[in-house]
């Protein structure tokens, strides 16, 4: 059962160009096929310099963080979290994910009780 739902783009980028190697359905609709493959600076160009910021720091510090940005000219969240090696804990990729402002959390009352 498909549930819709606002765009949530999402991707996985790996090194310190944050080359995009995965980007879901939503991500690739939202910046474009052509955008897996390549430095995320190169492809998302509608993302403003405070969205790579984020995902600089998260590749450095090894650690999640989240901020708002403007994102055709509305709010947006963007959250990244670090991917680390399982076998060295080194950091080599970040995983990112966009929400509109707009777009509340889904909650599922299926385990509710009449």
């Amino acid at each position: 059962m498909s549930i819709d739902h606002p765009p949530r783009p999402a991707a996985f980028c790996a090194g310190p160009g944050h080359v995009v190697v995965h980007g879901n359905q939503d991500f690739r609709s939202a910046f474009g096929p052509g955008c897996v493959g390549i430095p995320a600076r190169e492809g998302l160009l509608d993302l403003p310099a405070e969205a790579f910021d984020l995902l600089d720091l998260v590749l450095a510090q090894g650690r999640p963080l989240a901020r708002w940005i403007t994102r055709d000219g509305g709010e947006w969240r963007i959250t990244a979290a670090p991917r680390l090696d399982p076998e060295t804990g080194e950091v080599y990729g970040v995983a990112f994910h966009l929400r509109a402002r707009s777009d509340v959390p889904v909650v599922s009352d299926s385990g509710a009780k009449p």
